[in-house]
Formats: structure tokens, sequence, C-alpha cells
């Protein structure tokens, strides 16, 4: 899947390594958690998934998950092999900036960028924070609540990426509830990058790798029909 996903034109990857808890999403991303949990998935059968794709495709991999998985196997052990193995940044959705500066050190020593989360609800004077302390790119999470499709985005959206832009100077990338081209290419007009989950895994459950490069490629599409 990750190298038909390079191939329908992806930018950058991101690789989950499955949570038993995974409080930030939804049905969709909670279900295929839990049935790669139950398939044996652990850390080291993703890191050996991604050396594989390494030797394949050199798209920017980066690996999301929560904290607990990574403390199990030790911070810095993790980092390191992480990086060994091709990631090119970490994603962990319950680790607050500033929560623990020590951990924020170890993650950037390893040569991994620093993949921060931004929300509608946070404070204006807390952005710049967020990004001092991140790299590669902001995610920027469209709305409250948790991962999952959506029928529609939010109104606000365009206007507050084009608020985030006069703080930042880092790419950021939108996600959170996109699920067509048409969505993907009104966050494009907007964003530095589209981030699409759950519509991809639920897609990729109902018609296999072929038919979720294929909805890749769609998306792909709907970006670059934008007149730029």
């Amino acid at each position: 899947m990750m190298e038909a996903a390079a191939d329908a034109g992806a930018d950058v990857i991101e690789l989950g390594i499955p949570f038993s808890d995974p409080l930030a999403d939804g049905p969709t991303i909670q279900r295929s958690s839990f049935m790669a949990i139950q398939k044996g998935t652990t850390v080291d059968t993703v890191l050996d998934a991604l050396r594989t794709f390494r030797e394949r495709r050199d798209t920017p991999t980066v690996l999301f998950t929560y904290l607990n998985p990574v403390l199990r196997r030790g911070l810095g052990e993790f980092c390191r092999e992480a990086a060994e193995a091709g990631a090119d940044g970490l994603l962990l959705t319950d680790l607050p900036v500033g929560c623990d500066s020590g951990m924020e050190e170890q993650v950037k020593s390893a040569g991994l960028d620093w993949i921060r989360l931004l929300a509608p609800t946070t404070s204006r004077e807390r952005v710049p924070l967020v990004a001092q302390g991140g790299s590669g790119f902001l995610y920027y999470i469209s709305r409250t609540g948790v991962t999952g499709a959506r029928t529609e985005l939010r109104s606000e959206l365009v206007a507050e990426v084009a608020a985030l832009r006069e703080a930042v100077t880092m790419p950021i990338a939108v996600g959170f509830g996109i699920s067509t081209p048409e969505q993907a290419r009104m966050v494009a007009l907007a964003a530095d990058g589209v981030v699409v989950g759950s519509a991809l895994i639920a897609q990729l459950e109902r018609e296999g790798v072929a038919g979720a490069a294929a909805f890749l490629g769609a998306l792909r599409q709907g970006m670059d029909e934008i007149d730029h």
C-alpha cells in the first residue's frame, strides 16, 4: 500500500503504529488499529515494513503513533531505530508542546522532524510556541473532535489557515475529515498539504490496494487542477 500510495502521487506518507487506545481517532482508524494489533502488528513489524519500502521508494515518511508504544520501547531507542529504518519524522498525538523538553530534545537529536499539531482551539498566543518546537510541517486539525471522513468542511477553515500563515513560516498541512477530491482541492488552495487518513483506510478495506491507490490518484488530480 505504501508503494501504491507513492506511485499514486503521495508527497508524504504517514505510517501508523497501532495503539490499543487511539483517543484522537474515530471509528475507522480505531477499527483498523484493533485489527492490526489482533493480526500481530508491532513496532518491529512496522519498522520492518518501512525498511522494505525504503529499498524501493524514497517518499518521505512520518511515523504516527501515541506516546505509550514509544515509551514502552524507550524513546531514545525508538527514535534511533526509526531513523535507521528510514523515517523522516515523528507525530505523537498525545505529547503537547512543553510537556517534556527532554523528550523533545531526544527526538530532535535523532534527526527526525518533530511534527506538531495545532487545533482550532489553539490560542493565537500559543501558535508561535508550538511552531518553534516543531519542524518539517505543522499539522492543522480542521475541526474539533476525532479523525473521520466528513461530507463538509467548516467554512472558517480557509481563513484560519491564512491567519496561521501570518504567525509561522513552516509549511501547513490540514487534516481530519477530508474525504473527496473537491475537499482536497479546497484545502490545497489555502494550505501546503492535505492529510487524508480515515477515507483512505475505508477505501482500502472496501476495495483493496488498487482501489485505495485509485482514490489517492483522484485526490492528487483534484489538487493538481488548481490554477496557481
